[in-house]
């Protein structure tokens, strides 16, 4: 089992305790987790192959994440493509951040947490009730 971890490379600092407990919890259900920015360096002139990367990455995964607390446009695309490929989509975002609305409305599954560990306690039961038994 896999899931592709929408974040972009600024979020990805802003968020590292909570990228922390939600690789845990992905973890601890077995599931590999992908996140696109941990992988590959942006660089002028490479986005074409940077976007032909990252819907390959959504192609080979059985569900994405999205974290929505900071919204960007790469994870718009990211989510519009992985619905378009009919990928069920779990959205994430810390309760005090405004709602996302389009990717709110295209996600499948919604998480709102409080901190890391709150974050973690939730992924770890969605995962548990969401996951078929091993």
């Amino acid at each position: 089992m896999k899931a592709y971890v929408s974040v972009d490379h600024n979020s990805r600092k802003k968020l590292s305790k909570e990228i922390i407990a939600l690789g845990m919890a992905l973890s601890t259900a077995s599931v590999e987790q992908y996140i696109f920015v941990d992988k590959h360096v942006f660089e002028e002139g490479q986005e074409i192959e940077l976007v032909q990367k990252a819907l390959k990455e959504i192609d080979n995964s059985n569900f994405v994440i999205v974290e929505t607390t900071y919204e960007t446009v790469t994870s718009s695309v990211e989510v519009g493509y992985a619905k378009a490929k009919r990928k069920p989509i779990v959205y994430l975002q810390h309760e005090n951040a405004p709602i996302s609305p389009i990717l709110y409305g295209l996600s499948n599954f919604h998480i709102k947490y409080a901190n890391p560990k709150d974050l973690f306690d939730q992924m770890s039961e969605f995962l548990k009730n969401i996951l078929p038994q091993q």
